[in-house]
């Protein structure tokens, strides 16, 4: 008979806690893309309900969670030393640095949650008010200090579009209140876990079968034509790569709009700064872009935008995406509006001594989300890299008919970063009931109908390109409609009923 290892887990103290609560976290990151080994979290959550029923005070509780957090987030976030590699010389000596210091807030989070959770009685009550403080403190996450909800809890079921379909009624937020709900089952005991766990995952398929056997129309006359160049980032912005890069992402175009049906308008996608000349600037690189368009084609490509100063240098820098017609037409521009702190702008300028982004100027932000629309296609919101990570605000209020994401992923080679974003932008899709192209510079491109479906891939990577059908949109989703009020609401009463409840006993046994 296998023993539980949780009582084992409430009486270590000391460092014994410390090491134990770190490497619980690190084993709860194996939950996430691309790994997604889920039942980890059967352990790894109890295991912190566990220590923290051990902690004798909240300032105890905070430090475990804490522990925890900085485990799970670095395990999490390993990959995104791997940018700092593409200029070794330079950054190298940031490596060790960069991963611990982005899990120490993050992990501030985790601590936060734990503190909450352990004012709350032991047992069932501790159990619902972890899972509400957890999901409270991931939607802060994604607030706070221009946000960073990467990797929440939720996206551990993003493997498959099935167990995702949650997502359109209480989004990304209400998949982690369920996945915390469900991880921290076993300490309630294996049978209640077992009948609690079989229940709950048989309703979620059965939503999820439900709506994928729903009809999937496509959108008639629009073909999407994803190129993706496969450009690694050591060799994006050198001068003599400029034109060998260029010319890879024309040739690439012309073969793929040649087996694209003939008739059918087709939409070329090039992911972010896929462009090395400056598009909206450069009628010449237009002209030569336009060249490969079929009749009726249009070119949706990612290209670093310039305003200029009097004295003709670049006074403004925009990431952009570049809307170009048959005719090198300039159709519609739009300017990244959430930009990466220090990958884009460095943030408390002149406080800090050094200087991660390239070139002189840090990019300047866009307006906002917008429905762009383009003569011929139906309107979208399109979102440059990491603005596809954001919940509840991918989309204007006018409500586009799909979703394009360009992103340049070549930072992180092949690395579960590409995995983990691939994983939001479906969420994404699935939240708002809306198709979505993502084309990114390395992979991993794809085609998503409304309910997360691939329709088209091309693995990380490949260089090459793929052709598909413009999936149909949906009905606006609950959560389209209502955004996070509603797995808010639902996270709030999981963290305030236990303590509700414990005052009504009170009164009663009173």
């Amino acid at each position: 008979m296998i023993r539980s290892p949780l009582p084992a887990l409430r009486r270590l103290t000391g460092r014994r806690a410390l090491l134990a609560a770190f490497g619980l976290g690190l084993l709860s990151a194996l939950a996430l893309p691309p790994l997604y080994l889920v039942p980890v979290l059967l352990l790894a959550v109890p295991g912190l309900l566990a220590l923290l029923d051990g902690a004798g005070s909240w300032k105890r509780a905070g430090v475990l969670g804490f522990a925890w957090g900085m485990g799970h987030h670095m395990a999490g976030l390993y990959w995104i030393s791997h940018a700092l590699l593409t200029d070794p010389w330079r950054w190298g000596w940031l490596v060790p640095v960069a991963v611990p210091g982005l899990a120490v807030p993050l992990a501030l989070y985790v601590a936060l949650a734990a503190i909450l959770a352990w004012l709350a009685p032991p047992g069932w009550r501790r159990w619902l008010a972890l899972a509400g403080a957890w999901t409270l403190a991931e939607m802060l996450r994604g607030l706070l200090f221009t946000g960073f909800p990467w990797n929440l809890m939720g996206t551990v079921w993003a493997f498959d579009a099935l167990p995702l379909q949650g997502a359109a009624l209480v989004g990304v937020h209400g998949l982690s209140l369920a996945t915390m709900l469900l991880a921290g089952l076993p300490v309630l005991g294996w049978r209640r876990a077992v009948a609690g766990g079989t229940a709950a995952l048989l309703a979620l398929g059965g939503l999820g079968a439900w709506r994928l056997a729903q009809p999937e129309p496509v959108v008639p006359g629009v073909n999407l034509l994803l190129v993706q160049g496969n450009v690694q980032q050591e060799a994006k912005w050198r001068e003599d790569q400029r034109w060998p890069i260029f010319r890879r992402y024309l040739d690439l175009t012309r073969e793929g709009a040649a087996k694209a049906p003939a008739g059918v308008p087709l939409v070329v996608i090039w992911p972010e700064t896929a462009s090395p000349f400056l598009l909206p600037n450069d009628p010449e690189a237009r002209r030569y872009a336009a060249e490969t368009l079929p009749p009726g084609g249009v070119l949706l490509a990612g290209s670093v935008r310039a305003e200029w100063s009097p004295e003709g240098r670049a006074s403004t820098v925009f990431n952009s995406l570049s809307a170009v017609g048959q005719d090198a037409a300039l159709l519609g521009v739009y300017d990244k509006t959430h930009l990466v702190p220090f990958g884009e702008y460095m943030p408390l300028r002149g406080l800090i001594p050094i200087r991660v982004v390239q070139g002189g100027l840090d990019f300047s932000s866009g307006p906002g989300p917008v429905a762009m629309t383009v003569p011929g296609l139906p309107p979208f919101s399109p979102l440059i890299c990491y603005e596809v990570i954001f919940p509840g605000a991918v989309a204007p209020s006018t409500r586009p008919q799909w979703l394009l994401n360009v992103t340049n992923d070549a930072w992180f080679g092949y690395s579960a970063g590409p995995f983990q974003h691939l994983a939001a932008a479906r969420l994404r899709a699935v939240e708002e009931g809306l198709p979505m192209a993502r084309a990114a510079q390395t992979g991993v491109s794809v085609v998503l109908d409304a309910h997360g479906r691939v329709a088209a891939k091309l693995g990380l990577g490949h260089m090459g390109s793929i052709l598909a059908p413009l999936p149909a949109a949906l009905p606006p989703t609950l959560y389209s409609r209502l955004g996070a009020w509603v797995p808010g609401l639902l996270a709030m009463a999981a963290f305030v009923a236990p303590f509700l409840l414990v005052r009504q006993k009170a009164k009663v046994t009173a």
